[in-house]
């Protein structure tokens, strides 16, 4: 796998919460989901990739660098948007335009125009008379102006209407087409990354549960569904975790063939992203 991040064993104790040993990669021209509660260390360890917080422990590369040693050169092929808008109210597109002339050496006016036209935003109203969607899609456009390699978005598509958010998913999957590009999206919001992402990696509690291909997780895990009677015959290794109703169980399993040839007589359903990060984070455990 030719990695374009990797992130090796990154630690960092806040006394009230601990990022303790965080591990993955993000393969070139692939889209890593990043997924988690609130309060899980997903920012932080994003920020700390950016060298924003500085890590206690623990190895990050980008391109094969250090991402301290070579931050100058390595951020001018990196992106980042986060939820919020950081532009100052009283500029247009122009005056951003004007800005990032003299930020990155590979700003790219036409680029730049084509998006805003895409996206169909005015060049003359000034920021604070955008939209909330608006103003991420200029957020996106001015990420992707100075030819980026990677793109890291944190919660980039949260509370957008479904419309714009789908405008915005097409245009990633265009940034990764080349294959020589990567995005790291942070979201809450699982049925966009089942839509687009590649691999999916999972942080809870700031440790790292799992960080696999998306396809190979849907296809692995499961949810088995038995009656109240009949739970106690489950082999509490098989639980990653449970939900109980009035009618019976329901059981996040994983290796759902094998759990299906072992339990032919109850219903195994497929899981989505949702399901497992409910199940591991919010399911009773055995």
């Amino acid at each position: 796998m030719d990695a374009i991040v990797n992130v090796e064993n990154i630690s960092k104790d806040y006394g009230n919460f601990k990022l303790q040993n965080v591990s993955f990669q993000v393969p070139k021209g692939s889209i890593m989901g990043f997924i988690g509660e609130n309060g899980a260390g997903k920012t932080t360890t994003l920020k700390m990739i950016l060298n924003l917080i500085k890590k206690d422990s623990g190895n990050i590369t980008l391109f094969g660098m250090d991402h301290i040693k070579h931050e100058k050169q390595i951020k001018e092929d990196i992106a980042v948007v986060f939820e919020e808008s950081y532009f100052y109210n009283e500029l247009t597109t122009k005056d951003i335009a004007k800005l990032m002339r003299k930020v990155f050496h590979n700003w790219d006016d036409p680029l730049f125009n084509s998006y805003l036209m895409k996206f169909n935003l005015p060049s003359h109203k000034m920021i604070k008379e955008f939209s909330k969607g608006m103003k991420m899609k200029l957020s996106i456009a001015t990420a992707l102006s100075h030819h980026p390699k990677i793109l890291i978005l944190d919660e980039a598509t949260s509370g957008l209407d479904p419309v714009i958010r789908n405008e915005i998913l097409d245009v990633f999957l265009d940034f990764i087409q080349d294959e020589e590009h990567s995005i790291i999206l942070s979201s809450h919001i699982t049925t966009d990354l089942e839509k687009i992402a590649d691999y999916i990696t999972f942080i809870n509690d700031g440790k790292i549960i799992f960080s696999k291909s998306k396809d190979e997780l849907i296809y692995e895990y499961g949810v088995l569904k038995c009656g109240i009677h009949d739970f106690q015959n489950i082999d509490s290794s098989d639980i990653i975790g449970y939900r109980k109703s009035e009618f019976g169980y329901e059981i996040l399993v994983q290796n759902r063939k094998a759990i299906a040839l072992k339990y032919p007589n109850f219903i195994i359903d497929s899981a989505n992203i949702e399901d497992i990060m409910l199940y591991y984070v919010r399911g009773e455990k055995q």
